[in-house]
């Protein structure tokens, strides 16, 4: 027993370090509003109508987000599986980032021989913030999931260049389907850097001999066009929707207001979102490119052009939101690992620690070292996490009808009053209807006497006050509940 526990120890060790950030205290903050929360009603409504192809929000077909609906499909089996809250919207992202960081595990020790390599890689990746934080890996929204299907696809093309094996070039067809269906066009934004390093590597040729890339192609088409065309037939218009939204609008031109310089995601890269790690991406390229392996040279020139590809693809669009950077952080944190694993080799082989120290604990030491405090930072942000106080008031609700989906709150018969974006607020509701709890939204311009109303907003609040007798039922931080009595005319 002791022999295997030693064994296999590194291997506990990283699933404790990896498990702990990514799933510790999951569903203790309220859903999310935009993404996550249209996700979340999405999934909802997919449990309820049975249609697995059209997605919807509040009974009509979903314009708004015309993403194809595979983490649509995760959420909505995690609600089958574990109830309408929190945790079945965000399941699927997490354990998308835990397959990623077993990907990265298991590329280190297939391609390199080498557990540690694998392990610097998979910390690295856990510690980045903007991995991690909002609509990263402990949110319900596409990016993490897109990152781990671009990742493998990434990394079997890869394996194909180096192993000519057919079924590598399969399953790149794969991952390459299933991020598209994940996120649309996005999942093929690492395409670009694939084709030059093909060319680069004298590939091209090869590849269009090949039978089995044909086979590949003419699944993807198969699969991704055949999901598009039907989509559009249930539901017309939708291709007219896509091309306006995601095959031209979303780069050309900028939607909702999200307009940055061209530098946007270079300058949050290095202030929070890589904070911990971007000064050894160049060291990890230098490093890395006059290597004397040429495993480690042709992986790093494969690295780099994914990661610079994609940087400029998605820093020349006219639409820049701060986490379509994230499937970048799987491939960055390899190239942080080609730096840092030859530190720890250098250190591993070094004479003089061999011939003073009866165990060797130098290259640990340092691991330790330069990992622990990203890794306890990262800790510090995901353990009971708290809300920010700018957004306090705005959740205030949230946790409010999170509490009333745990029973702490009865809300049967009560309506909700709110202006502006509610997908939140409704994912909460289509809940607590689920359970039983009569509850929905109402005009705050047409109540009547007896209603009992929980308002959040303090303009409505004001709108309350002005034009009705009430009574205050509860107070609970910024939601007030109020007992209509009289309409003042």
């Amino acid at each position: 027993m002791k022999s295997y526990l030693y064994k296999y120890f590194k291997y506990i060790l990283l699933a404790v370090i990896v498990f702990v950030p990514l799933f510790g205290d999951l569903d203790t903050l309220p859903i999310r509003i935009w993404d996550e929360a249209r996700l979340g009603v999405n999934a909802f409504e997919m449990t309820q109508n049975g249609n697995l192809i059209v997605t919807h929000f509040e009974g009509e077909p979903d314009m708004w987000s015309v993403k194809p609906p595979l983490m649509i499909w995760a959420q909505a089996l995690c609600m089958k599986l574990f109830g309408v809250n929190e945790l079945a919207v965000r399941l699927p992202a997490a354990m998308a980032a835990l397959v990623t960081c077993l990907v990265l595990l298991i590329f280190g020790l297939r391609y390199l021989k080498d557990y540690w390599f694998g392990f610097i890689a998979v910390t690295v990746l856990i510690t980045s913030y903007g991995y991690i934080d909002l609509h990263g890996a402990r949110n319900g929204d596409y990016d993490v999931p897109l990152a781990m299907f671009t990742t493998l696809s990434g990394l079997l093309f890869f394996a194909y260049c180096e192993t000519k094996k057919r079924l590598h070039l399969y399953l790149f067809f794969l991952f390459v389907i299933l991020g598209v269906l994940t996120k649309g066009i996005a999942g093929l934004l690492f395409i670009p850097a694939i084709s030059i390093y093909a060319l680069i590597q004298k590939e091209i040729i090869p590849l269009l001999r090949n039978k089995h890339f044909y086979f590949g192609l003419l699944s993807f088409v198969f699969i991704v066009i055949g999901y598009y065309l039907l989509r559009d037939a249930s539901n017309p218009g939708f291709l007219d929707t896509v091309q306006k939204n995601e095959l031209g609008g979303r780069y050309l031109k900028v939607i909702e207001n999200h307009e940055r310089s061209f530098w946007w995601y270079f300058n949050s890269f290095l202030q929070p979102r890589f904070a911990a790690w971007y000064l050894l991406v160049p060291c990890g390229v230098v490093v890395g490119w006059f290597s004397k392996e040429a495993k480690i040279k042709k992986l790093t020139i494969y690295l780099t052009l994914l990661v610079l590809t994609f940087f400029i693809v998605i820093s020349s669009a006219k639409t820049k939101v701060r986490w379509y950077d994230i499937p970048m952080y799987p491939f960055l944190s390899i190239l942080v690992a080609i730096f840092l694993h030859y530190i720890y080799k250098l250190l591993n082989s070094g004479a003089w620690f061999k011939q003073t120290l009866r165990i060797n604990i130098v290259p640990f030491l340092f691991l330790f070292l330069v990992l622990i405090t990203p890794y306890r930072k990262i800790i510090n942000h995901t353990n009971d996490p708290q809300e920010q106080k700018w957004r306090k008031d705005f959740y205030d609700i949230g946790y409010y009808l999170k509490d009333a989906l745990n029973g702490k709150h009865q809300l049967n018969g009560q309506f909700l009053l709110y202006q502006g974006y509610y997908a939140h607020n409704l994912f909460y509701l289509n809940a607590l209807n689920n359970q039983g709890t009569q509850i929905s939204f109402k005009d705050w311009r047409n109540l009547q006497p007896g209603d009992i109303v929980i308002v959040p907003q303090q303009r409505l609040k004001n709108y309350v006050v002005e034009h009705y007798l009430f009574d205050i039922v509860k107070e609970e931080g910024s939601v007030f509940t109020y007992q209509i009595k009289e309409v003042i005319e």
